[in-house]
């Protein structure tokens, strides 16, 4: 903690330049040795910058040298936090602080409470560089890193919340933090937070920050069909609930209610909705024509429905559910050892008329495929020798093939899609997302990037490849007919 009183004198003052100068030429002085020492093969360095750090440190805790003060006030209290600080030290992190201290060597800052009570860990990073942080202080400290123009912790905490997306948190934090990205402008974090929400949303779904959802925030997800969820059916129940607690306008119900996808919710399952849900009574005039849609749907062979209606939008298109009809989990335990594969089953489409049609699909896993432009060719010596390939070379490859053709298959195409799940912060959750169409068998760029040869690496829990795959049934139209 700064120290709250005394006067302090001008000699002091004038250390407290003098350090601050001191600081500066010894940063100056080892930029300069090492280029000195670069070339030299017994060169060392002496680095005593954890002392130096010490030191600063101290100089804020005692304000010895102090040449400025800092009144922190709030309108919660009458009293106001002082820091005794130095003006140099400020202005070098700060091109405010550099402009309110021209002057004057005493300033009144006025900050809400969340802010103010976090600004002795501000100001310590501006004499030390490092600050440690907790999830609900994230958005205060960004907050304070913006106001006062200290770049690099901005970076740092827009840094810090995307990396910690996963972390546990009683009421929850990604929402918040999606709201916050929206009001700043900052699209990255915002995209970030949006984008996990999506592939993780059964766990928003139940949990506490469900409630905060915005109608902006709601739709978009709505929208989206990369949305990772057991089923639609969970998905209208969280829909249902949200509706029920935030009780908006009719428009906006109507809007939120057409993006569910009813046409992927059994027929069993809707007749229970219209008979027990209230919010669908309350409103079934705005999607009685899309209940009614759906059921069609179920009641008549695909391709005969297709021939009336569009099924070519995302009323008719699969999110990503996890349930056991749309695909399989797939753990494979040391995936760098050696090639692995896998069966499973799905129901042929969303459609009650495919219900009790299966597809088989076999999946290949390989850890060190080679692209062609890698594999072994023969030089243009005399012996013919094959130029050998390194192992590091290769990259994951996963192919997903049905095991069967059939009739049945007319006007269905298949989009597949396989989730990552990673440990972050002690949760499994979706990190990565890979999809193709029927017309390829595999994802170009699965795990490109990924090094499944290290035990710490980050696609890797207890040494094993966690996987999900997603068998997406799209039908299309063969035939047009005329209404």
């Amino acid at each position: 903690m700064a120290r709250l009183t005394g006067a302090q004198p001008v000699a002091a003052r004038r250390w407290g330049c003098v350090a601050s100068a001191f600081l500066f030429l010894l940063l100056t002085v080892q930029a300069a040795q090492k280029a000195d020492l670069s070339g030299d093969a017994t060169a060392a360095t002496i680095n005593h910058s954890l002392m130096l750090l010490q030191r600063l440190q101290e100089l804020l805790q005692n304000g010895n040298g102090s040449d400025s003060v800092l009144r922190v006030r709030t309108a919660a209290s009458d009293e106001a936090k002082v820091f005794h600080t130095h003006q140099l030290l400020l202005s070098l992190q700060s091109e405010v602080f550099e402009s309110l201290l021209h002057n004057q060597s005493t300033i009144t800052l006025h900050e809400p409470p969340e802010t103010a009570a976090l600004f002795e860990k501000f100001i310590r990073y501006l004499y030390c560089g490092g600050v440690s942080i907790l999830l609900h202080q994230a958005i205060p400290m960004h907050q304070l890193a913006s106001k006062y123009r200290v770049w690099g912790l901005q970076r740092g905490v827009a840094d810090y919340m995307k990396t910690h997306l996963a972390s546990e948190s009683s009421q929850g934090h990604v929402v918040g933090w999606y709201h916050y990205a929206v009001r700043i402008g900052d699209a990255a974090l915002q995209e970030s937070c949006l984008q996990f929400l999506a592939w993780n949303l059964s766990a928003v779904l139940g949990s506490a920050e469900w409630g905060s959802v915005s109608v902006e925030l709601l739709l978009l997800l709505l929208e989206r069909s990369d949305l990772v969820l057991h089923s639609e059916l969970e998905l209208y129940t969280a829909v249902e609930s949200w509706l029920s607690r935030r009780q908006p306008e009719g428009p906006v119900a109507k809007r939120v209610l057409r993006a569910i996808r009813y046409p992927m919710i059994a027929p069993s399952q809707l007749f229970r909705l219209q008979v027990q849900s209230p919010v669908l009574a309350r409103h079934y005039g705005a999607v009685q024509d899309l209940l009614f849609q759906a059921f069609q749907f179920h009641a008549a062979p695909p391709l005969h429905f297709a021939k009336y209606f569009d099924v070519n939008c995302s009323m008719f298109l699969p999110r990503n559910y996890l349930a056991p009809s749309w695909g399989s989990q797939w753990v494979i335990n040391n995936p760098a050892r050696d090639d692995r594969s896998t069966s499973f089953q799905t129901q042929l489409g969303p459609s009650s008329h495919d219900a009790g049609k299966r597809v088989t699909w076999n999946v290949l896993f390989s850890p060190r495929w080679l692209p062609v432009s890698l594999r072994p060719v023969y030089s243009d010596s005399v012996s013919g020798a094959v130029q050998p390939a390194r192992i590091e070379d290769g990259r994951p490859r996963l192919v997903i093939t049905p095991a069967m053709s059939s009739p049945d298959f007319a006007g269905v195409s298949f989009q597949k899609t396989v989730l990552v799940g990673v440990r972050q912060q002690g949760r499994v959750v979706v990190k990565h997302a890979y999809s193709f169409h029927q017309s390829s068998d595999e994802a170009a760029d699965f795990l490109a990037h990924a090094d499944l040869q290290k035990r710490t690496s980050e696609y890797l829990i207890d040494n094993s490849l966690h996987l999900h795959i997603i068998i997406k049934p799209v039908y299309h139209s063969l035939i047009k007919v005329k209404k």
